[in-house]
C-alpha cells in the first residue's frame, strides 16, 4: 500500500524538520509526503525548496492562501495518490516504525476480508513513545465506530489513518471568513455511516501542544469561527453518542449561539 502522509503547515519552519527527520527514519518506505503550506509568512517555502532538492523523500509541496487546516485537508484529498491518508501535523513527528505499523494493521483488515466495513485504523498519540495521550482499552485492538469511543474508554487525540477512497467522500464544510472547524465533525459522520476504525494500542505519533497551536487555542478558535462551531455541535448532536455527551454538545451549541448574538 502507498501511504500519503499529509501535513498542513502554517509558519512551522522551526519545527517541521523534526517531522522530516522522523520520515527519513521510517522503516516503511512506500509513502509520499504531501504538504499544504497554508499561507506561511516565514521561510517554509525556502526550506521545502531545499528539502525537495535533496531527493531524500518523495515530497509534494503546495502553497495556498491561508484558509485553515480543514480547507488544507479538503485540497489534499484531491491531490493524494496514496491508498491510505494519514494526517501528521507540522509540530509533531512519528516513531520510526509508525508507517510500518499502520500498514500492518490495514493488512489485518484486508486478510479478514472485512475491507468494506472499515474506514481505517487508529494508533495512539503520545507525549513520548511510552506515555500515551488520553485513555484506551485493554488488549491489542478494538473495532469501534467513532461514536462508541466513550463506551470503550478511547478518549483523547488518536492517530487516525483512513482509506483514501473513503475519506475522499467526506469533505469539511467551509464557511466564508472562517478558518477552523473541528475534525471530529467529519470523523463522526464517517462513523455514523456505519464505518469502523480498528483502534490499536501502540504509540506511533509523538505530539506537543505548542503555543499558537489549534489545541492550545481551542476556545478562542471556536468563538472566532462561530458558524463552523454551531454547525459542528448541531451535527454531533444527531449522531449516536452516549446521552451525556449529546447533552454536552447541546449545551455547547446554545452556549455558542448566545455568544454569536451577544458578542
Amino acid at each position: 500500500m502507498i501511504i500519503t502522509v499529509f501535513t498542513p503547515t502554517y509558519n512551522r519552519a522551526h519545527t517541521i524538520l523534526r517531522l522530516y527527520n522522523s520520515l527519513l527514519r521510517q522503516t516503511y518506505k512506500d509513502f509520499e509526503w504531501l504538504v499544504i503550506d497554508d499561507g506561511s509568512t516565514d521561510n517554509t517555502g525556502n526550506l521545502f525548496s531545499k528539502l525537495i532538492s535533496e531527493h531524500k523523500l518523495n515530497i509534494r509541496y503546495y502553497k495556498v492562501e491561508n484558509g485553515g487546516k480543514h480547507r488544507a485537508i479538503n485540497k489534499a484529498l484531491g491531490l493524494a495518490i496514496g491508498d491510505i491518508f494519514f494526517i501528521v501535523d507540522s509540530d509533531d513527528y512519528l516513531v520510526d516504525n509508525a508507517l510500518a505499523r499502520i500498514d500492518h494493521w490495514f493488512d489485518t483488515i484486508e486478510q479478514e476480508k472485512e475491507r468494506g466495513n472499515f474506514a481505517g485504523v487508529a494508533g495512539l498519540k503520545g507525549m513520548s513513545s511510552t506515555r500515551s495521550i488520553g485513555t484506551t482499552f485493554l488488549g491489542d485492538y478494538k473495532d469501534v465506530r467513532y461514536a462508541e469511543r466513550t463506551k470503550y474508554k478511547i478518549l483523547g487525540d488518536k492517530a487516525e489513518a483512513f482509506y483514501t477512497d473513503i475519506i475522499r467522500k467526506y469533505r469539511f464544510p467551509e464557511f466564508e471568513g472562517e478558518n477552523f472547524i473541528t475534525e471530529s465533525v467529519v470523523w463522526a459522520e464517517i462513523g455514523n455511516d456505519g464505518y469502523l476504525l480498528r483502534y490499536f494500542n501502540e504509540v506511533i505519533y509523538i505530539c506537543e501542544y505548542l503555543q499558537g497551536g489549534l489545541t492550545k487555542s481551542s476556545l478562542s478558535m471556536r468563538r472566532k469561527n462561530i458558524n463552523g462551531t454551531l454547525y459542528a455541535y448541531s451535527n454531533l448532536m444527531r449522531y449516536d453518542f452516549p446521552i451525556l455527551l449529546k447533552l454536552r454538545y447541546l449545551l455547547n451549541y446554545f452556549r455558542f449561539l448566545v455568544y454569536k448574538y451577544l458578542r
